[in-house]
């Protein structure tokens, strides 16, 4: 006879529904920093200063090159599925923010992730869950490294293209409907 002491542990995974219905009610504080990745609820490290200051640069530079017709949302959920529903540091959108009213989006035309102590859970988890629900941009801004990694093109959980540019190189995102670039080193703090 096996027990269940005996056997391996097995994870609950939450959908985005119960892990919904979690935070309506109260089961999380209001200042944890969570987020919910594939079926199972993460818990995000506090921003450290250089993070949030990051955050607020490609924001500001984002916001100079999508104006109408999007939105630069920072650090708000988007839904990737059934079982993921992240919190991106920017995540460019079509639309207006009152689209989102009554719904998440559930794409986004460029996620942008700031890593400083990140770095591995976004170029791993965090790649495979924006591939597989086929954001067409994503970048790591990796404060440690000063570097940008842009990854597109996704196929499978996995990007079929990475650049990765220094501080002084300059990038047009995809997205964008005109030839705008970013300096590299205007994103970093």
């Amino acid at each position: 006879m096996i027990s269940v002491l005996d056997s391996p542990a097995t994870r609950h995974r939450f959908s985005r529904i119960a892990f919904d219905r979690m935070v309506e009610l109260g089961v999380f504080r209001p200042e944890d920093r969570i987020e919910l990745l594939d079926g199972e609820i993460i818990d995000m490290a506090p921003q450290k200063s250089r993070h949030a200051t990051a955050v607020r640069l490609v924001e500001t530079a984002l916001r100079g090159i999508f104006t109408q017709g999007f939105d630069v949302r920072s650090q708000l959920p988007i839904c990737l599925n059934d079982y993921s529903e992240p919190e991106p540091d920017i995540a460019v959108v079509r639309g207006a923010p009152r689209d989102y009213r009554d719904a998440h989006p559930t794409t986004a035309l460029l996620i942008v992730e700031i890593a400083d102590t990140s770095l591995s859970y976004d170029r791993q988890r965090k790649l495979a869950a924006y591939a597989r629900a086929g954001v067409a941009e994503y970048w790591i801004l990796d404060l440690n490294r000063e570097t940008l990694e842009i990854c597109r093109q996704p196929n499978g959980d996995d990007y079929d293209v990475r650049i990765l540019s220094s501080r002084e190189n300059y990038i047009t995102p995809l997205a964008a409907t005109n030839d705008d670039k970013v300096a590299v080193a205007d994103l970093l703090p």
